[in-house]
């Protein structure tokens, strides 16, 4: 963890959280060890920033592609209104681990809502948009052309109870329309319909989520 911890320091992650770079590496260093859902073939955990520490606004334009920093879509200023869905709950602290993963790209094509539906038959759990996001930060180079991901993990809550049909979507700006020129091959984080295809949006996810305590231990049968 010590690694991601420094790109985190190194981004001025401490300083929008309002803590010392030194308090941030305690947190990080709390993790080793943390126990996380077995698999051979897992990749490295991804050190997250939960969205209470840093909203996920303004840890965006901490992304970086191409020399271009990140960065939020006009018509998506409720951002921070995008909470985690009722499969998905969050260990409560600044920092956790998110176990294996993956962008799925083998369901490219599908919609939002029916991916989210086999995700939880596979026992996988969809990242949240404040993960997505943490996950760039460490590996940019998930970002490609044709091959970005949408975040179903998070929704908003309308007043009556039911979802926005909106589902938050990280990929990489064309600089066209209302993004700006400037903006083109910048990463960004716009969304999507619930029941529309797109066949270059995968659907991260992950096989769960752990913080320093076992007992707080998050997957997605929790």
């Amino acid at each position: 963890m010590s690694a991601q911890a420094e790109r985190l320091v190194e981004l001025g992650v401490p300083e929008l959280g309002g803590i010392t770079a030194g308090q941030l590496r305690e947190h990080a260093a709390a993790l080793r060890g943390a126990a996380l859902p077995a698999d051979p073939g897992a990749g490295r955990p991804v050190l997250a920033v939960h969205p209470s520490f840093v909203s996920t606004a303004r840890l965006t334009p901490l992304l970086s592609r191409g020399g271009r920093a990140g960065f939020v879509v006009v018509d998506m200023s409720d951002l921070d209104e995008f909470t985690p869905t009722d499969d998905v709950r969050l260990p409560d602290a600044p920092l956790y681990l998110v176990g294996d993963v993956t962008r799925d790209d083998d369901m490219l094509g599908w919609t939002p809502t029916d991916a989210h539906a086999e995700l939880a038959r596979q026992g996988r759990t969809p990242l949240t948009i404040s993960e997505g996001v943490s996950w760039l930060l460490q590996e940019p180079e998930m970002l490609e052309p044709g091959k970005c991901f949408m975040c179903i993990g998070s929704r908003k809550r309308k007043t009556d109870g039911g979802l926005d049909s909106r589902t938050p979507a990280l990929w990489i700006s064309g600089g066209t329309g209302r993004d700006g020129r400037e903006n083109r091959g910048a990463p960004k984080l716009g969304w999507c319909w619930a029941n529309n295809h797109h066949t270059w949006l995968g659907f991260a996810s992950a096989a769960g989520r752990v913080c320093r305590d076992s007992a707080q231990a998050a997957t997605a049968e929790a």
